[in-house]
C-alpha cells in the first residue's frame, strides 16, 4: 500500500492524519517493526493502533499497562480451577501421574493473556496495542523487549511457541517516565503534538458531523490559545471533541462567555487550572481566546 493510499484510507477509517503519521504507519507495516508512538494525552494515539486495525481488518489486541504489572498479567497463566476439576475427575482412572500431570500443563488448560494471544494469533497477523508503557515497572519493559525481539516464548511445561504471523505493535505512551534506550532502538518513533488550527477542525468537523461550522471554528481558536498558558493538565483533542459534542447537546451555535463558564469542566479537570482560565477570561475577554470577526459573525 502506497503512502498516500494508507493516508486516505486511515482518513475513511475515521482518523484525520498528516504526511507524518502516514509515514510512520507505512513504515511500521512495511518493515514489520514496532511503532513508539508519545505525546500528550488526549491526541489521538491509540486511535493510530484502532485504524490500523481497521485498515488491514484484523483483530486488535490490547494491552493496557499500569504499575506492578508482571509477566503472568500479560503473558499466560495456568487455569487452576480446571486443572483441580480435571484431577478430580480423572482420580482412579486409568491413566498414570505423569499422564495426569501432562494433560493439566497443556493447551487447552491455558488462559492466554494478550502477549500469548497475539503471538499464538493463526489466521493473520494481529495489531497488538500496548497501550501506556510508561506506566509500566523497568522490569516489565525489560521482559516486553525480549518477547518482541523474535516474537517467541517459552512456557516450561510446553515448551517455545514462535509467531507464525508476527502481530504489528503499536506502543504509546504519555511519557510518564522515560522509557530505555533498549526499547527506542528496537521501535519506530512518532510523535504526535497538538494538533494545529486546521487539523483540529478538521477533527471536529468529522468526529462531530452535526456541529456548526462557526462553532467548530470557535472551538479551534479557543484550545489552541488554551495550550499556550501555564495550565497544570493541557486539554486535549479529546477534551475538543467531549466539548463539541457537549456545546451540540446544548443546541450552541457560538462560543460567548457565560457558556465557556458553564462548560469548562468539559475540557479543563485541574481545580487551578479553572481558576486560571476564568481569571485570563475576566481580565482579557473571550477575544483573548475567539477572533472578534468570528464573534461577531456569531453573533
Amino acid at each position: 500500500m502506497q503512502i498516500k493510499q494508507l493516508e486516505d484510507s486511515m482518513e475513511q477509517a475515521g482518523y484525520v492524519t498528516d504526511p507524518a503519521i502516514g509515514m510512520a504507519v507505512h513504515l511500521a507495516m512495511t518493515l514489520k517493526k514496532p511503532l513508539l508512538v508519545e505525546g500528550h494525552a488526549g491526541v489521538g494515539k491509540t486511535e493510530i493502533a484502532k485504524v490500523m486495525a481497521d485498515m488491514l481488518h484484523a483483530n486488535l489486541i490490547r494491552l493496557q499497562c499500569y504499575e506492578g504489572l508482571d509477566s503472568s498479567q500479560t503473558l499466560y497463566e495456568w487455569n487452576y480451577p480446571k486443572q483441580l476439576l480435571h484431577i478430580k475427575l480423572e482420580e482412579g482412572g486409568p491413566h498414570s501421574l505423569s499422564e495426569r500431570e501432562a494433560a493439566i500443563f497443556s493447551a487447552p488448560f491455558l488462559i492466554r493473556r494478550p502477549l500469548l494471544q497475539a503471538i499464538t494469533a493463526t489466521d493473520a497477523p494481529p495489531v497488538l496495542l500496548i497501550d501506556e508503557i510508561d506506566r509500566a515497572d523497568e522490569e516489565f519493559e525489560a521482559f516486553l523487549l525480549e518477547v518482541l525481539s523474535e516474537y517467541q516464548v517459552t512456557i516450561p511445561e510446553i515448551g517455545s511457541i514462535k509467531a507464525v504471523h508476527p502481530p504489528y505493535v503499536v506502543l504509546t505512551s504519555n511519557r510518564v517516565r522515560e522509557l530505555s534506550d533498549a526499547l527506542r532502538r528496537r521501535c519506530l518513533y512518532l510523535w504526535i503534538d497538538f494538533p494545529g488550527f486546521e487539523k483540529e477542525l478538521r477533527i471536529i468537523t468529522r468526529k462531530v458531523p452535526e456541529i456548526d461550522e462557526r462553532l467548530a471554528r470557535q472551538i479551534s481558536q479557543f484550545m489552541e490559545t488554551a495550550r499556550t498558558l501555564r495550565l497544570a493538565k493541557l486539554p486535549g483533542v479529546a477534551e475538543s471533541l467531549d466539548w463539541a459534542h457537549a456545546l451540540c447537546s446544548l443546541h450552541a451555535d457560538h462560543l460567548d462567555e457565560n457558556l465557556i463558564h458553564e462548560t469548562l469542566p468539559c475540557i479543563v479537570k485541574d481545580a487551578d487550572d479553572v481558576k486560571r482560565l476564568k481569571r485570563e477570561l475576566a481580565g482579557k475577554g473571550i477575544e483573548r481566546f475567539v477572533s472578534a470577526g468570528s464573534l461577531s459573525t456569531a453573533q
